[in-house]
């Protein structure tokens, strides 16, 4: 029977991925996975390398379609990251968490080798978590287009000025804002940036946008949930400066007064491979309120 080849995308930047890669590479063979990492670092490992900088949104993607299932070892910005290369050739994934938070990679450090073996014999779940993709459009041509898990923002850039938006939810007039920034983030997004900001926590199952206000010049500006199948298009107001849009925490493009934003559901979702039984709110309490009374 051929081995399931596990593509693996470790951040190299902290030392416990460092020093704990050698031995989930042995742990991977020792229970009869294929690993592979990326080309830069697979040599030393004896793996097989693949070249994730010339992946990008496309179904023929001749490097991860060979993949069985991915994992990323680091937080969650190295899963996000995983996510967008893995999530278009619809390769399932899963993170390992060496950060301090990791909302989104559930296994910690202490549970990897539980996870490789659960993994190794099919003995875990998919869950689908639904995405959104942001469109810029100028004068009736694409700029550009992404996609992204957790979520999309729209802020001011190098100045300190604050960004004024307008906000069209199917084409009519939802709402002005002059503030840091929007961010539009999914049900998973909404542990992220947009809680930081005083949005609400959501089920990561419900298809909902979350429109949250990042320090509005307002007492009005309230975070907002909407439904996933509206679409959300942003303008700056005329005279603005220039914004920038970031999708996962990357910079995308900057948006001038001239440009705007179309935000709605994505093609894409991503296969998130469940190895326990904690279910959202169990996690809800381990992760976020550990932080806040330790």
């Amino acid at each position: 029977m051929k081995a399931k080849r596990l593509g693996i995308f470790p951040n190299m930047s902290k030392d416990k991925v460092h020093i704990a890669l050698p031995e989930f590479v042995a742990m991977c063979r020792d229970w009869g996975l294929e690993p592979l990492l990326p080309e830069d670092v697979a040599s030393d490992f004896g793996c097989q390398g693949f070249n994730k900088e010339n992946i990008t949104f496309m179904h023929n993607n001749e490097y991860l379609e060979p993949l069985d299932a991915a994992v990323s070892l680091g937080g969650d910005g190295t899963l996000l990251q995983m996510a967008r290369y893995t999530v278009p050739a619809g390769v399932p994934a899963f993170g390992i968490n060496f950060g301090k938070l990791g909302f989104l990679a559930e296994i910690d450090l202490p549970g990897m080798r539980k996870a490789i073996s659960k993994l190794a014999q099919g003995n875990y779940t998919i869950e689908r978590r639904k995405m959104l993709q942001a469109t810029v459009f100028k004068d009736g041509n694409v700029l550009t287009t992404a996609h992204a898990l957790n979520d999309f923002v729209l802020a001011k850039g190098m100045f300190s000025k604050l960004a004024h938006l307008r906000m069209f939810i199917n084409g009519k007039p939802s709402g002005r804002y002059a503030a840091d920034g929007l961010i539009i983030s999914t049900a998973t997004g909404s542990t992220a940036y947009s809680l930081s900001a005083g949005g609400p926590l959501v089920m990561p199952e419900l298809d909902v946008s979350v429109i949250t206000p990042v320090c509005a010049h307002s007492l009005t500006a309230r975070a907002l949930v909407i439904p996933l199948s509206d679409c959300i298009e942003l303008t700056a107001v005329p005279g603005s400066e220039e914004m920038m849009l970031s999708c996962d925490g990357e910079n995308v493009i900057e948006v001038q007064d001239d440009t705007f934003v179309r935000i709605e559901k994505s093609p894409y979702t991503m296969k998130l491979i469940r190895l326990t039984s904690r279910d959202y709110y169990q996690t809800w309490q381990q992760k976020l309120m550990r932080n806040v009374y330790s």
